[in-house]
């Protein structure tokens, strides 16, 4: 199939459109933006200017992607927003381009579910088949891993990390980082386990889960000093993977991670 541009939409002529894209009535896609093969921009939908999106993307009405960074410190510089392939980013969802002092780009890996209303701010970071539910926010240089679902109507403060197959529920303000393979939960996040249904659906064994429970059990729930704790981890399960992730992930957190709620 050819590319279809319907009549009423504005595509600069400096865009770079692949095989097979639609364009929408109404849609605007600016200068210096490149749109991957058998993309589709609904009715409506803004692709600004400096905005390379990968194949099979799916841009849904009222969507606003590669806006500039809400960012007092920005001067209208060259910054980019990058995204993979097969995302879907639904109707009112915004995505902002990158900061010269956050690196200059925005990035967004692929596989992505972007519900109505989320935000995605300046020089984040996202791996692959994460979902953000609606009006879920993410604020400026937050870093989130693959397999991540982020509850609607939540908040993630700047600079947070989120790991791999972490769950954040509905409603949550998180504002310390969120250790992988975890679930949070909370006004103010606070864990409350291991993301079990998670980890089963994407077909961790039992040993897997098994080990993971028991660090979270010997890092949360021992009175030891930290160090100590993390060193028997690592001498007890540190032959599991998980387990070390987890370790080099709170080892290496700059904010400190959020923990369970107290007793």
């Amino acid at each position: 199939m050819s590319t279809t541009i319907h009549s009423t939409a504005l595509v600069h002529p400096h865009a770079q459109l692949g095989i097979d894209v639609s364009i929408g009535p109404y849609a605007i896609v600016e200068e210096n933006v490149s749109i991957g093969d058998g993309s589709i921009i609904d009715a409506a939908a803004q692709i600004k200017k400096f905005t390379t999106l990968g194949i099979r993307n799916h841009v849904h009405s009222m969507a606003c992607v590669g806006g500039e960074p809400q960012d007092l410190k920005f001067r209208g510089e060259d910054t980019r927003l990058e995204i993979g392939d097969c995302n879907k980013i639904r109707e009112f969802s915004t995505i902002h381009r990158g900061t010269e002092g956050g690196g200059g780009v925005t990035q967004v890996g692929s596989n992505n579910l972007m519900m109505a209303y989320s935000h995605i701010a300046h020089d984040c970071l996202l791996g692959d088949n994460n979902v953000l539910a609606n009006a879920a926010t993410l604020a400026g240089h937050v870093s989130v891993g693959s397999e991540v679902v982020v509850g609607g109507l939540s908040a993630v403060h700047q600079f947070v990390n989120i790991g791999d197959h972490a769950f954040i529920g509905g409603k949550t303000g998180v504002a310390q980082d969120v250790p992988p393979f975890m679930l949070a939960v909370g006004e103010r996040a606070t864990l409350r386990g291991l993301n079990l249904i998670g980890l089963r659906r994407h077909g961790f064994s039992r040993d897997e889960i098994q080990a993971l429970k028991a660090a979270y059990k010997l890092i949360w729930r021992s009175n030891q000093e930290r160090n100590e704790v993390m060193q028997q981890v690592e001498t007890e399960l540190g032959s599991f993977p998980q387990v070390m992730k987890l370790l080099d992930f709170i080892r290496n957190s700059k904010r400190g991670t959020i923990t369970p709620e107290r007793l």
